[in-house]
């Protein structure tokens, strides 16, 4: 009786693991076919190399160069205010806080994860943006400064709580050497146990720039709907998820060029993120190698 349950228990769990590799092959062949008949018609080159991005337009143009500086643009706003934030808040916690506040601050922060994007899109639009103005007198009412801040509070959580596992795994033995050698909690934190935890923290990081560039609601909301190649953080931009949202759910008929542009915006989403997670796995593992 006890075989059968494990057997059964075994092949439920292989069961789950192929229902989830056939829903990504899934997706991926979806896309696949719908991008290619996007690129029967609009060459690769025009696709990777033209400034403008209006397929809605009378004057067509297809260059996806504009929705993807927008979206590296709201995400590394994002990433540069998270990651420092994240980062000392779990140092913080980890190696200063008393183990009571521990317990009180960490579940606390976790729950900024839980709020509805939604929620974080009219923040941003209706309480950073007026406040970032009052001080940036050009900055218009969409752009991609107060939209990447905002999705930098989002992913504070992902940073600090998983950060915080990591250095709080570290073994004690790391730190009494530490101070043993006459080094200060400050050198411990950050010469000692920041490279030992460095594959959890990077690891965190990784789920938060994912999470980032796929954001929706926030850049759709706050970011604005004007695909344009700038760096300028102060101006309307539109991102690849927020273009398709807008496709999605706009009057486009189906099957024709225009929306057959979400398929061809969301395989370059995939394919970025892809090569993106990729390296950020073998940054890992070099590094969890050189601590292990």
């Amino acid at each position: 009786m006890k075989r059968i349950k494990e057997v059964a228990i075994e092949k439920t769990l292989l069961v789950s693991a192929l229902v989830t590799i056939a829903v990504t092959l899934g997706i991926i062949l979806v896309l696949s076919i719908e991008a290619f008949n996007f690129f029967r018609v609009v060459p690769l080159t025009d696709f990777i190399t033209d400034t403008q991005w209006t397929p809605l337009f009378t004057e067509k143009h297809f260059g996806i160069l504009p929705l993807l500086s927008g979206t590296l643009l709201t995400s590394f706003i994002a990433i540069a205010f998270a990651v420092p934030v994240g980062l000392s808040i779990s140092i913080y916690i980890s190696e200063y806080a008393p183990k009571s506040f521990r317990k009180t601050i960490k579940p606390a922060l976790e729950l900024l994860a839980a709020v509805p994007t939604v929620v974080y899109g009219f923040f941003a639009l209706t309480v950073v943006t007026p406040f970032l103005q009052t001080f940036i007198p050009g900055l218009s009412g969409f752009n991609s400064l107060s939209a990447g801040l905002v999705m930098g509070i989002m992913i504070i959580p992902f940073i600090s709580s998983l950060s915080e596992d990591a250095l709080h795994a570290v073994p004690n033995s790391l730190r009494e050497a530490s101070y043993g050698m006459g080094s200060t909690r400050l050198q411990t934190a950050f010469k000692v146990l920041v490279p030992a935890a460095s594959s959890g923290i990077i690891v965190s990081i990784i789920l938060a720039v994912s999470r980032a560039i796929g954001e929706t609601m926030i850049v759709a909301i706050a970011a604005g709907q004007q695909p344009r190649l700038t760096l300028d953080p102060t101006v309307p931009v539109e991102t690849i998820t927020a273009y398709i949202v807008q496709v999605s759910l706009g009057d486009v008929g189906h099957g024709t060029l225009e929306y057959q542009t979400i398929f061809a915006a969301g395989i370059t989403l995939f394919i970025f993120t892809f090569l993106l997670n990729t390296l950020s796995y073998r940054l890992r593992k070099k590094f969890a190698e050189k601590y292990e």
